[in-house]
């Protein structure tokens, strides 16, 4: 069984089926697949798009209610607060895997849901983590992640260390389990240096320093514009704000993008979006 976690919020349904349908349709055995599905709530109609995914593929999917748990309450006060419009705080939920997903899952690969999945995702799952806790890819812009401000304003990270995008991780879940990142960031650093984390990315790099692995970065295109479709990517992730299902963007393979989410479900997504930026800009006025 191949085990893939997920993490996203309502307004993020469609391009988490989306990620979900391109594992599927790029796997040889998609049967064998197992989504776990961490939400903080979503709609009848939003949830019964997502089950198509078992229905049409035969893969497994396991929809985790994080409204029953405190993850995104009391057990990240201590975490930075979420200041940029585009994260909500259910990229915490990453973080509390080992106690989220059934113990069964020794293995978990998680994807972030504005990913697209171009080859067979068991070649990326039996990786060989070569007694590393996490498997992930360099962070392009990883000088400027790890010093801030005129690459001096932080202290926690060395410019002379790996940092990875927490993205799209490989993770061994003994390891995982094993680590408290509260505690951690608690008894390591002050609350004033905990506050310019970069979210969950800062902490899982700071926790497990020494013990990640480098993936190629094919496995982790960040970013990815029209030009960097001719090195063939294994996994595109439209990390930055230019996203495939904006009119504006220009990403790499967005005509694909779009057939991969299906016409109906992204311009129903598109209409949804619209209708909330109309709302939002009605109570501001």
């Amino acid at each position: 069984m191949i085990e893939i976690a997920l993490t996203f919020d309502d307004k993020f349904w469609a391009p988490a089926y989306a990620t979900m349908r391109s594992v599927c349709l790029t796997a040889h055995h998609p049967g064998n697949i197992r989504f776990h599905l961490l939400t903080d709530g979503i709609t009848p109609e939003h949830r019964a798009a997502l089950e198509t995914i078992a229905s049409d593929y035969g893969a497994t999917l396991n929809l985790v209610n994080l409204a029953a748990s405190n993850v995104l309450g009391t057990r990240i006060v201590g975490f930075p607060a979420i200041r940029m419009q585009r994260f909500h705080p259910v990229i915490y939920a990453r973080l509390f895997l080992g106690e989220l997903l059934p113990s069964d899952v020794t293995k978990v690969l998680y994807l972030d849901s504005d990913t697209f999945v171009r080859s067979d995702i068991a070649v990326l799952y039996d990786t060989d983590l070569e007694g590393k806790a996490i498997a992930a890819a360099l962070q392009p812009d990883r000088m400027h992640c790890i010093a801030g401000k005129d690459l001096r304003s932080r202290t926690a990270f060395s410019m002379a260390e790996p940092y990875f995008n927490s993205g799209v991780m490989l993770i061994d879940m003994a390891q995982y389990r094993g680590v408290d990142f509260s505690a951690v960031l608690k008894a390591s650093l002050p609350q004033s240096e905990i506050e310019m984390f970069y979210y969950d990315q800062d902490i899982v790099n700071f926790c497990f320093k020494g013990r990640i692995l480098e993936l190629d970065y094919r496995w982790n295109l960040q970013n990815p514009e029209p030009a960097h479709e001719i090195l063939n990517p294994h996994i595109l992730h439209y990390s930055a704000n230019p996203k495939p299902w904006f009119i504006w963007s220009r990403v790499a393979f967005k005509r694909t993008y779009r057939h991969l989410m299906t016409n109906e479900y992204f311009y129903q997504y598109r209409r949804e979006r619209m209708i909330r930026l109309v709302r939002k800009l009605f109570r501001l006025g």
